[in-house]
């Protein structure tokens, strides 16, 4: 077993699917026999409705959401407690020892709060949402010698004790980076980058940097899948030897998977 680990990133959406969240953690089964593995999750779709009961309309900003101090209140009840937990307890029942904390957790995601960012000729003030500063990776390497699968919540920490939003497929190259990992896999519903979102045959097995800017030009990549993109290339150029995008039954053939070179 390789003790470079294996960072898995999957999205809210997939953590409300019973047979895909079945799927995903006998995947993760299968890669620990390979490497340690360390899980972070999303929760947009969790947050988002929990807050539309509280009778608040999140803002998602070309896939990132702007965090009022109620819309934080709500990521930390959403994704590190309920969803967190859930998580947990989920992988349990698959035999995986699971442990779940909050990236800010020890200290671990040290971040800083966004400055405004001009979108399009509009100045967006994100709030509450960090920006990776630095990465202190010793509680997650203890949890690792220790046998155990860190299932991590994207709430980063300053260093005056402010929590913060954090986009968690950034968190998990963050991650990715610091633990030298051997791989990176962002998992979604699509199951890779499409051509067209509606057609799983238009599933691009191979996604390189121009390809990318060309379907930002012609309009069938952006969103979430944007940032994700975006990202993958960020792990790439921090050394992450393997990136990909793929489907939550597919983390260990990778059959319908995107590979980002």
């Amino acid at each position: 077993m390789s003790t470079r680990p294996i960072v898995v990133k999957i999205g809210g959406v997939l953590l409300e699917a019973p047979e895909a969240l079945d799927a995903f953690w006998k995947g993760v089964a299968g890669l620990r026999r390979q490497a340690p593995v360390v899980v972070v999750h999303g929760g947009g779709p969790q947050a988002t409705a929990l807050a539309r009961r509280l009778g608040h309309q999140p803002r998602i900003v070309q896939g990132r959401r702007v965090t009022t101090e109620l819309d934080l209140q709500i990521l930390q009840w959403a994704l590190r407690g309920e969803l967190n937990l859930r998580l947990m307890a989920s992988a349990l029942q698959h035999g995986l020892p699971a442990v779940g904390l909050a990236a800010a957790d020890g200290g671990t995601l040290r971040v800083r709060r966004r400055p405004p960012w001009t979108i399009e000729g509009e100045t967006v003030d994100f709030g509450f949402v960090g920006d990776v500063a630095r990465v202190e990776p010793a509680l997650l390497q203890h949890l690792l010698e220790g046998g155990y699968v860190p299932v991590v919540a994207p709430l980063g920490i300053d260093d005056e004790g402010q929590l913060y939003n954090v986009n968690a497929d950034t968190v998990a190259c963050a991650l990715a980076e610091a633990l030298q990992a051997r791989a990176f896999l962002l998992v979604t519903e699509t199951g890779g980058v499409r051509r067209n979102p509606d057609d799983p045959s238009s599933l691009l097995p191979h996604c390189d940097r121009a390809t990318f800017e060309a379907g930002l030009r012609d309009g069938w990549i952006g969103g979430g899948m944007r940032v994700k993109l975006e990202v993958a290339f960020q792990a790439l150029d921090r050394g992450i030897p393997e990136v990909y995008i793929l489907a939550p039954d597919d983390l260990l053939t990778r059959s319908r998977a995107t590979r980002v070179a």
